[in-house]
């Protein structure tokens, strides 16, 4: 518990900005957030001009007035709709990059006349593919505030290619101007870093640089962290050498394979590598960026996978380069780089600029600019989202409750979709088509039609709950007097944070000096370790919807003045404003053998929960990236050219009889 005296240290009294929406309604305010109750009759219903979302600070992500109806008609709350009298051809659930994309396949596949509406219930479009922007000093700062980057774009399939190109997306031009990020940093000399905390490892400690390969640049490394001795002599003999084979010697090697599969890294390194339990401190937030739990629920299999140490001595053969186990279950974090995944291409606020790209595709006059290099700075009009007599529309604010066909859903020629809107009124809407791109989990709520066998696999998975905190300072000399940009803090409460993204691209001028205001990225991943892994994600969850900005803010405002303390950084001073990004139901859940059947994990059968969930119901189909069990955004756009497609096959056929 930290005492006040040490709060103010921290600059807990300070009034950075806040600049928070709610229902739709910009607010400034300091502090914590302010009650919906004190804010009955001040809810503007629908964007207006001066809504801009991306600008909003403190709780962003799942934000207060987007899941409080979905929680509602979780928990049996029922609505009945007040008929809209508006028809469209296609009615798509979700705008995240899955939604969009299905939008825009649809409307292009189907023609300028068609008639599409999407609805969200977040306050802004893109669904995890947010950006933040940060104004201070005289400038603009972004930087994602969910989905990353396009990850290794040489697996991605034709259909996502071509989407892309179609939306001005540009992948030579996007990996170049993510190439001035890279060389910048480098130019400085910054390094990454490590530091080791008093909670964790008894005493706080930055250890700069990164250890080297051999086992004498790894021994003097460690010889600066507060570690046993008997822990750093496993680390180095770890990193180094490996386990003995032992035992394992004798078996083939699918019969090794088989049993990394079966065990945890964390397993691993107890048992057959001997480590000190101490060791694991070390090694336990390595995967939490990519899977959300810590090595006590990471397969082996996968650890040796993604080159993590201690298999140098089992002489394991590569997968094969055009075998079925080559991407471990085709696409899940950390495990699709192998023979040339290709580039992972970042872009200053993330996956945003692609969904911005999609949003321009289909309705022109919200996004100004004809390029991927002017979109970058071009503000969204949010008033020209949902206008009469536009093609497409895209409805923010707005929860869908109820997705129901009229009649037979094999004969039915309507659907009926029930939403509830930022003013708390049902209303509903009639479409010929209809695409759930929300999460699996509650589709079986809004669909109540579905066979319990389609609704159990739909809600087999359990979304993996992150944040990413975006906090803007007034400077990074801290950074530049001790030669880093990142930081890895093990055991801490955000398990790393760094530097932001100085990408170069059309009119966006990222900072150069480090005297200039600079954006700081952090994850948290909540786990519960010894639990299983759904167990974990349930937990993470919880906490998350639980945890107060206050609290967020404490720990950002300790965490980086104590590592950054030699380098002159002090928090009440340094830091202006702070944007949690909380994603309760963070990445799409995919398979993995300590969890799942092994068959599910490394390979694609069809008898795995998504292939079962997704399949079309009459005149909805469903797009998401739990349909793939995957959370990459290829992923995503090919579940929604996959969900139109099906759509197209029922337009045919009504249309042919």
């Amino acid at each position: 518990m930290m005492s006040k005296a040490y709060d103010r240290d921290l600059g807990m009294g300070k009034e950075i900005t806040r600049r928070d929406f709610l229902n739709g309604v910009a607010l400034t305010v300091a502090g914590s957030m302010l009650p919906p109750s004190s804010l009955h009759g001040l809810v503007n219903p629908w964007p207006q001009e001066s809504y801009y979302p991306p600008a909003a600070t403190g709780m962003r992500g799942s934000h207060a007035g987007s899941f409080e109806v979905a929680h509602g008609f979780r928990d049996g709350q029922a609505w009945t709709g007040e008929d809209s009298g508006e028809d469209y051809d296609m009615v798509v659930v979700g705008g995240g990059l899955s939604g969009l994309s299905a939008g825009f396949f649809f409307h292009d596949s189907a023609g300028p006349d068609s008639r599409v509406l999407i609805l969200d219930n977040h306050d802004d479009f893109g669904g995890h593919a947010k950006r933040n922007e940060f104004s201070y000093a005289g400038r603009m700062l972004m930087l994602n505030g969910g989905t990353s980057n396009l990850e290794a774009i040489n697996h991605y399939s034709t259909v996502a290619r071509t989407l892309l190109d179609a939306v001005g997306l540009d992948l030579e031009r996007a990996e170049a101007a993510d190439a001035t990020s890279r060389s910048f940093y480098r130019s400085l000399g910054l390094t990454g870093s490590t530091f080791f905390s008093k909670e964790t490892f008894g005493q706080n400690q930055l250890v700069t640089r990164s250890p080297g390969a051999s086992r004498a640049e790894w021994a003097a490394w460690l010889s600066q962290a507060p570690l046993a001795e008997n822990v750093k002599h496993d680390i180095v003999s770890l990193e180094t050498v490996g386990t003995s084979a032992g035992d394992w010697s004798n078996l083939s090697d699918a019969a090794m394979k088989a049993r990394l599969a079966a065990m945890s890294y964390e397993t691993f390194l107890l048992e057959h590598a001997k480590v000190q339990p101490e060791a694991l401190s070390f090694y336990d937030d390595r995967p939490k960026g990519l899977f959300c739990v810590g090595i006590d629920a990471l397969p082996a299999l996968f650890a040796w996978a993604m080159g993590y140490p201690g298999f140098q001595q089992l002489n394991l053969r590569p997968f094969s380069r055009v075998g079925p186990l080559t991407h471990i279950g085709g696409g899940q974090h950390g495990r699709e780089q192998q023979f040339n995944g290709g580039p992972t291409v970042e872009l200053p606020d993330g996956n945003a600029t692609l969904a911005r790209l999609l949003v321009r595709a289909m309705i022109p006059e919200a996004l100004p600019g004809s390029s991927m290099e002017d979109s970058i700075m071009a503000q969204a009009d949010y008033s020209r989202l949902d206008r009469d007599g536009s093609a497409v529309r895209i409805r923010l604010n707005s929860t869908v409750v109820r997705v129901e066909h009229q009649g037979n859903p094999e004969n039915a020629t309507e659907v009926h979709v029930t939403y509830v809107g930022p003013d708390g009124k049902a209303r509903l809407v009639r479409a010929k088509h209809v695409v759930m791109a929300c999460h699996n989990d509650m589709i079986p709520y809004i669909c109540p039609e579905m066979s319990p066998e389609q609704k159990a696999a739909l809600g087999y998975g359990e979304r993996m709950p992150i944040v990413y905190t975006n906090v803007l300072i007034q400077n990074w000399t801290a950074f530049a007097n001790l030669g880093i940009r990142r930081v890895t803090c093990p055991g801490m409460y955000h398990t790393s944070f760094n530097l932001g993204r100085a990408i170069e691209m059309g009119a966006y001028k990222p900072p150069r000096s480090p005297e200039d205001p600079m954006v700081l990225h952090m994850t948290r991943t909540p786990c519960a370790p010894g639990l299983s892994r759904k167990e974990q994600h349930r937990r993470g969850r919880r906490d998350l919807q639980q945890t107060s900005f206050e609290t967020f803010e404490r720990q950002v405002r300790d965490q980086v003045g104590r590592a950054l303390s030699t380098g002159g950084f002090d928090p009440a001073r340094d830091i202006k404003a702070i944007t949690v990004n909380r994603w309760p139901h963070g990445y799409s859940y995919s398979y993995d053998p300590l969890s799942d059947p092994v068959e599910w994990s490394l390979f694609e059968s069809d008898d795995r929960p998504c292939v079962i969930g997704r399949q079309r119901f009459g005149r909805i189909s469903i797009a998401n990236s739990d349909a793939a069990a995957t959370p990459h955004t290829d992923a995503a756009i090919d579940e929604g050219y996959r969900a139109v497609g099906e759509q197209f096959v029922v337009r045919s056929r009504e249309k042919h009889g």
